[in-house]
C-alpha cells in the first residue's frame, strides 16, 4: 500500500494511531523479546509537521533506543507522515510534572481519588502510614526501588505460591553464617503472579530483620543501565567489586538482560557469589532453559540451583487476594460497600492473576466513590468487561505448543528442538512451528530460536508445507484440530 502524505492539519490522536502501528511493525520485524524490552514502554507524546516527540520511562531505554533502532523509527515514521525530518526521545519524568507524594496504604496504592459530585471538592479518604521500607543500596550503589506493600505479611499464601514463599522466608530469614541452600533461587511464572513482589517481600524483610546482610534489588534494566554507566565512567572494577561484595543479590525480570557484556560480566558476578556463598534470587517469566536471548553459560549456571514457579491462584486464593484488597480500600473509605456476590462473582471470572484482581477492586471502588452508584453484580459485569474477554481470547504459548505436539506424537520436546531429521521427528516439528505461527503473534526468527536456533526460512518451508499438506492429507488436517483443541483446554 502506497503511503499517503499526511496534511497540516493532522491531529495528535492520528499521529498517535501512527505510532501505534510502527509499534505493530516492530514487534513483527525484530521479534517479541526485542519488542518487549525496547520498544513496548515508548509512548507517543506530541508531534508537529516535521517533528515527532517519544517518551521512554529511563534515560538508559532512550540512549539504547537512539544509538541502535533511531534510524529505524524515523524511516517508519517518515513513510508514513514524508515531511517528518525528525524524531526525538525524552525521558518521560522529564516531560509530565510530578504530582504531590501521597501516603499510600498496602495493597491499596493506586486506588483512586475521590471527587464529591456536589461541590467537586475531595471525598474524605483516611490516610494509611505504610511499612518503612529499609534502604535498598549496598557500597555506595543504589538498587531498584522497593514499594512499600510488597512484604511478607500483604503476600496471600496458597497452592499456587505455597513452595516459594516457603523458600523465600527461608532465604530472607537465614541465621548470619548460615550457608544458602538453594543458590541460585529462581522465581519463574507468568506476568502477574507475584515474582516482584516475592522478590521485593525478601530484600525489604532481609534489610529490616539483618540490616548488616548487604542486599540488593535490582531490576535487569537497572543492572544493564548501572553497567554502561560504569562502562562510560570508567568505575567498572569498582562496580564488579561492589557486586561481587554483596550478601544477597536478587535480580528482577531476567528475560530481559540484554547485550554480550551485560550478560558476561552478569555471568561472572553470579558465578563469584554461588561460589562464596552468597545468596542469589533470580525471577523471570520462563524457565531458564527456555531464556534463548540469554548466554548458555548462565542459563546453565541458573539451571544448577532451585526452581520454584508461581502457578494461577485458584478460587479460594482469588477470593482472600480479593477480601484482602477490599479490607485495604475499606481503611480509606469508610462508607464502602462491597457485597458477598460481587467477591464472589470476580473471583470466579478473573482467573488470570493478582494484577488483574487489584485492577478489578480499584475499578468497582472507582465507580462507587465517583458516582455514588452501589457496587452490584451489574456494575460489576459493566465495569470489568474487558478483563472478561482477555479471559476469553487467552492464546497459547509456544511452550505450551511444543508440550502438546511431542505427547500427541509420542516424541520429546528435546527432539523437536534437536538437529534429528528423520521423519518421525521432522513432520511434528513442523507441526508444530506452523501452529507456533498461526496461533502466536511471535515473529518468525523468534520461532526459529525457539526450535533450536533455526533459521527463519525453516520456519516459513515449515508453515507452508503443513499448510498444503492440511488440503491433501485428511489425517494431518484431523491431527491439526486435535491440537487445536488440546491447546484450547
Amino acid at each position: 500500500m502506497e503511503p499517503t502524505q499526511a496534511s497540516a492539519g493532522t491531529t495528535q490522536s492520528n499521529d498517535s494511531d501512527i505510532w501505534s502501528q510502527i509499534k505493530c511493525e516492530l514487534r513483527s520485524v525484530h521479534g517479541e523479546d526485542i519488542y518487549t524490552s525496547w520498544f513496548e514502554r515508548i509512548e507517543f507524546e506530541s508531534a508537529s509537521e516535521k517533528v515527532v516527540d517519544l517518551s521512554t520511562p529511563t534515560s538508559f531505554i532512550r540512549h539504547w533506543v537512539q544509538t541502535h533502532y533511531a534510524t529505524d523509527i524515523v524511516q517508519r515514521w517518515r513513510a508514513l507522515r514524508p515531511g517528518i525530518g525528525e524524531v526525538r526521545f525524552k525521558v518521560r519524568s522529564s516531560l509530565r510534572p510530578k504530582s504531590a507524594p501521597t501516603r499510600r496504604s498496602g495493597p491499596a496504592a493506586g486506588a483512586p481519588n475521590t471527587v464529591d459530585q456536589t461541590s467537586g471538592s475531595a471525598a474524605p479518604r483516611r490516610q494509611i502510614d505504610g511499612p518503612q521500607v529499609p534502604p535498598n543500596s549496598a557500597g555506595g550503589l543504589e538498587g531498584s526501588t522497593l514499594e512499600q506493600r510488597y512484604t511478607f505479611e500483604s503476600l496471600v499464601e496458597g497452592p499456587s505460591n505455597q513452595l516459594a514463599v516457603a523458600v523465600a522466608k527461608k532465604v530472607a530469614f537465614a541465621q548470619p553464617g548460615e550457608r544458602a541452600a538453594y543458590n541460585p533461587l529462581f522465581v519463574t511464572g507468568a506476568v502477574g503472579l507475584g515474582k516482584t513482589h516475592l522478590l521485593q517481600a525478601i530484600a525489604s524483610a532481609t534489610g529490616t530483620v539483618n540490616p548488616a546482610r548487604r542486599t540488593l534489588y535490582l531490576t535487569a534494566e537497572h543492572f544493564m543501565y548501572r553497567f554502561v554507566s560504569a562502562v562510560m565512567n570508567r568505575t567498572t572494577i569498582s562496580f564488579k567489586d561492589i557486586l561481587r561484595d554483596i550478601d544477597v543479590l536478587l535480580i528482577d525480570d531476567i528475560q530481559f538482560l540484554n547485550g554480550a557484556k551485560v550478560q558476561e560480566e552478569f555471568g561472572h558476578t553470579l558465578t563469584t557469589l554461588v561460589d562464596s556463598q552468597r545468596q542469589v534470587v533470580i525471577a523471570a517469566d520462563r524457565a531458564p532453559a527456555d531464556l534463548e536471548g540469554l548466554d548458555a553459560r548462565v542459563r546453565s549456571r541458573l539451571s544448577g540451583g532451585l526452581l520454584v514457579e508461581l502457578t494461577p491462584p485458584d478460587y479460594g486464593m482469588r477470593k482472600a487476594i480479593l477480601e484482602q484488597r477490599i479490607a485495604a480500600q475499606r481503611e480509606m473509605f469508610d462508607d464502602l460497600n462491597f457485597p458477598e456476590e460481587v467477591i464472589d462473582f470476580v473471583a470466579r471470572s478473573i482467573t488470570t492473576n493478582g494484577r488483574d484482581l487489584d485492577g478489578a477492586v480499584n475499578r468497582l471502588v472507582a465507580h462507587n466513590q465517583l458516582t455514588s452508584a452501589p457496587i452490584d453484580l451489574k456494575m460489576a459485569e459493566n465495569a470489568l468487561r474487558d478483563l472478561l474477554r482477555a479471559r476469553e481470547s487467552k492464546k497459547p504459548k509456544i511452550e505450551d505448543i511444543q508440550r502438546v505436539t511431542s505427547q500427541h506424537f509420542n516424541v520429546s520436546r528435546q527432539d523437536l528442538v534437536s538437529a534429528r531429521r528423520t521423519k518421525v521427528i521432522v513432520r511434528p516439528r513442523q507441526i508444530a512451528m506452523y501452529l507456533s505461527k498461526t496461533l502466536t503473534p511471535r515473529s518468525l526468527p523468534e520461532i526459529g530460536r525457539r526450535f533450536g536456533n533455526r533459521d527463519h526460512t525453516t520456519v516459513l518451508h515449515a508453515v507452508r508445507k503443513v499448510e498444503d499438506l492440511i488440503t491433501k492429507d485428511t489425517q494431518m488436517a484431523e491431527d491439526i484440530e486435535t491440537l487445536k483443541r488440546l491447546l484450547d483446554q
